[in-house]
């Protein structure tokens, strides 16, 4: 009977087919987060740090091999209608080109936000735990998902997956642990009001497709004559969480508190990466779903850019704390790529990927500089304690003055190149109005920037001023990297440009 019964089963069930070589990143990430876990549980506590560091390294290297040698097979490039890449896991994730650009530009920005957070855990402040070591693996692996989602329950999953250890990271620190654990149920309650707004979304597009893959969902809007309220309904909603996760104001609420409350490797790895898995979400979510549509939501949107850069730049010339200032500048920055997401063709898609990469690189360089100077009980964010930097640390002070004039966006750095091809991508498909304003509040954002610059070089220090620390060997490795990209990006962004062509698989 149970043979029977088992034979039947098997003709009726058709498992689906996996690419296990295509998804060998993620298997790699989320195993090495599961033996992490291990490590914290059997390790005697004085063995765990040296481990845990080993164990990610060789994980995010091992995910980079074998994210090189899916991309130089023949099966990266057997893709459907001309196009790079394959549908696996029953055609949930899609692994093409743009998902192969952003799992590489992933794991590279991991990687340095893990030498941060490796430094930070030997520091004689003892600023971390070990526990953030799988924590930053699962979450890494769930950026990875999410990314290439091609299914949004799928991507709702991922977007747990990546959520939830960064709320637990958040409150990690043990100096100032009151505001750390306080930034961290911020960011869980308002992440929680995200996510919901996401799933009911998610819901409302199943009601009016029967589908939650993104290609039906599009062929639903485009061969059905059926009320739109649910379709756009559905959208609205899940634009919200993708935005939330993406620091794009207005839906920005958390992230100063967070920036500030966080551990600043912390707060690099979630600046950088958070941003590049949340807006390779959006990208796929608006190309793939709801580009045949463009002309009923594209005004919103147009919106929602106007207001981040406005937030962005009109805030962050009040803070006084300079990782404030920097979140501030991340919704500006958010607001910018959001120009090129919506463009919605092949050059607003390559450009924006490539402001990911340079501002990826540039923020994380940042966080490390501002994790050298410190004071007696913690590092000194406040600006006033910047006052006469280039006295002290001539070397660090130039250092953070090429890192801001990146972020501002100054020929001959990736931040230049970054704008100049989201705006152009914008300018040939029409949007001319967006892009004269996003110039003028890159024009007041770099004067926030700039502050900071000539506090450094033309104020007196004071006499009981914080002092520079000097910088661990990860730390150096991670600043080093960061600056010599930001750099070669400015000076030669081709290959970069090049890799990032490509379209989406539906």
């Amino acid at each position: 009977m149970l043979s029977q019964f088992l034979a039947q089963a098997q003709g009726q069930i058709n498992p689906p087919d996996v690419s296990y070589a295509a998804i060998a990143p993620i298997l790699i990430i989320l195993g090495a987060a599961c033996v992490g876990v291990l490590f914290e549980a059997f390790l005697a506590k004085e063995s765990r740090w040296a481990w845990q560091v080993a164990l990610c390294v060789v994980a995010i290297v091992a995910a980079g091999i074998a994210l090189i040698l899916y991309m130089n097979s023949d099966a990266a490039k057997g893709g459907p209608a001309g196009h790079t890449g394959v549908l696996t896991l029953g055609n949930v994730i899609s692994i093409d080109q743009p998902a192969l650009f952003l799992w590489g530009t992933l794991l590279s920005l991991s990687l340095l936000a893990l030498l941060l957070l490796a430094d930070r855990t030997v520091d004689p402040d003892g600023a971390l735990q070990t526990e953030a070591f799988p924590l930053f693996l699962f979450a890494l692996g769930g950026m990875l998902v999410f990314s290439a989602s091609n299914n949004l329950l799928t991507m709702f999953i991922a977007l747990e997956v990546l959520s939830l250890p960064l709320y637990l990271m958040c409150g990690l620190a043990r100096k100032r642990r009151l505001i750390s654990q306080e930034a961290a149920v911020k960011y869980f309650l308002l992440g929680a009001f995200a996510s919901a707004f996401f799933l009911y979304g998610t819901a409302l597009l199943y009601g009016y497709a029967g589908s939650v893959r993104l290609s039906d969902i599009t062929n639903a809007a485009v061969g059905t004559d059926r009320s739109d309220t649910l379709l756009f309904g559905g959208l609205g909603l899940l634009v919200v969480g993708l935005l939330f996760k993406a620091a794009v104001g207005p839906f920005h609420t958390w992230t100063p508190d967070v920036y500030q409350g966080a551990p600043t490797p912390v707060t690099a790895f979630m600046a950088a990466c958070t941003k590049v898995a949340a807006f390779g979400g959006i990208l796929r979510v608006l190309t793939v779903s709801f580009q045949s549509t463009q002309w009923e939501w594209r005004g919103v949107l147009w919106a929602v850019c106007i207001v981040s850069m406005a937030i962005g730049a009109i805030f962050g010339l009040t803070q006084t704390d300079v990782k404030r200032m920097i979140a501030y500048s991340s919704v500006a920055h958010a607001g910018f790529l959001l120009v090129g997401a919506i463009a919605l063709n092949t050059d607003g898609l390559q450009s924006t990927l490539f402001y990911l990469v340079a501002y990826g690189f540039t923020t994380i360089a940042s966080f490390g500089v501002i994790s050298l100077v410190r004071r007696g009980n913690g590092e000194a964010s406040d600006l006033s304690e910047w006052a006469g930097l280039a006295k002290r640390s001539p070397l660090l002070a130039a250092v953070f003055t090429f890192l801001l004039l990146a972020l501002a966006g100054i020929p001959l750095t990736s931040g230049f190149v970054g704008k100049f091809v989201v705006f152009s991508a914008a300018l040939r498909d029409g949007m001319a109005p967006l892009v004269v304003i996003a110039l003028v509040f890159s024009a007041v954002a770099a004067f926030f920037y700039l502050r900071v610059v000539v506090l450094m070089y033309f104020s007196e220090p004071a006499e009981d001023g914080p002092t520079v620390t000097v910088p661990g060997a990860f730390t150096t490795v991670a600043i080093s990297l960061g600056v010599f990209i930001t750099l070669l990006l400015g000076v030669v962004p081709g290959f970069v440009l090049d890799w990032a062509k490509g379209g989406f698989l539906g």
